[in-house]
């Protein structure tokens, strides 16, 4: 299985705007993403995002929040855990919360994900986006599911 990891911020004058911008931003805002759980196949590949044809179906994890609150300061979190068996996504999201803190959540629930299923961390990579809020903003972070 290969991945790409991806994330993106932006404004725009509503907030399905702001969400499009950011997910253009991340480079895939042009395609269909279709969220699916958290899991991935053994031996996973991290890869830079290729790429995608516009219009097409894309399975991804997705990480994303908006405001249209000035001053917020918004936050998308991703925690990825590779092992040999298999590997876990875990998103976390957060308005005026501490960044290292989200970071420090992600990290725990995908460790916690792994033990769980006695699988050893071979790799941890964690995404974020920030960015604080002018009018409307939106941030997110996906691993997305290439194919093969």
């Amino acid at each position: 299985m290969k991945i790409a990891i991806v994330s993106g911020k932006d404004e725009g004058p509503t907030k399905l705007n702001a969400f499009d911008n950011a997910l253009t931003d991340a480079g895939i805002g042009d395609v269909n993403l279709i969220k699916v759980s958290s899991m991935l196949s053994e031996n996973t590949k991290i890869t830079e995002l290729p790429t995608l044809k516009p219009g097409s179906m894309v399975n991804c994890v997705l990480s994303e929040i908006t405001s249209d609150n000035p001053g917020d300061e918004i936050n998308a979190v991703l925690a990825v855990a590779i092992g040999k068996e298999l590997g876990c996504v875990v998103e976390t999201t957060g308005i005026n919360k501490n960044e290292d803190d989200l970071i420090d959540e992600a990290k725990f629930m995908v460790t916690y994900m792994m033990e769980k299923r006695n699988v050893e961390i071979e790799e941890l990579i964690v995404e974020k986006a920030t960015t604080k809020v002018k009018e409307i903003a939106s941030v997110v972070a996906s691993v997305v599911y290439l194919e093969e």
